[in-house]
């Protein structure tokens, strides 16, 4: 990666927040969570921490289904919605799952971003 070679450079701005990072299932399964938390540490002096879960329990629209709606939040309780939930006020939740997102918000009320969203909000122009 050219970051991690020192060649990549990116006229992004500091963020003085902590970040709590969820990754999706296909990232996971991809090993691909490496390359989104280094993406996010370009940003100087953010504060990047991994959310230790499993899925968040939506897989797409099975959370939606009158019939897998309980499993879905079952899944959604063993891990990710409690650290959302103990997660401060002013932490930057990413999710960059679209249905990790609607877990997150439906389970917690609390809004989750994808990692691109972040980046873009410490773009200096």
């Amino acid at each position: 990666m050219k970051a991690g070679a020192g060649r990549l450079t990116l006229p992004l701005g500091p963020l003085h927040d902590r970040v709590l990072l969820h990754g999706h299932c296909h990232q996971k399964a991809f090993g691909a969570m490496g390359a989104v938390e280094t993406a996010l540490r370009l940003i100087p002096d953010i504060v990047v921490e991994m959310i230790e879960s499993s899925c968040c329990g939506m897989a797409g629209s099975f959370g939606y289904h009158a019939e897998t709606i309980d499993t879905s939040l079952a899944m959604g309780e063993l891990s990710l919605l409690p650290a959302v939930r103990k997660a401060p006020d002013d932490a930057i939740l990413v999710a960059d799952g679209t249905s990790c997102r609607h877990q997150i918000k439906d389970g917690t009320g609390r809004v989750a971003v994808h990692a691109a969203r972040v980046l873009e909000r410490c773009i200096i122009t």
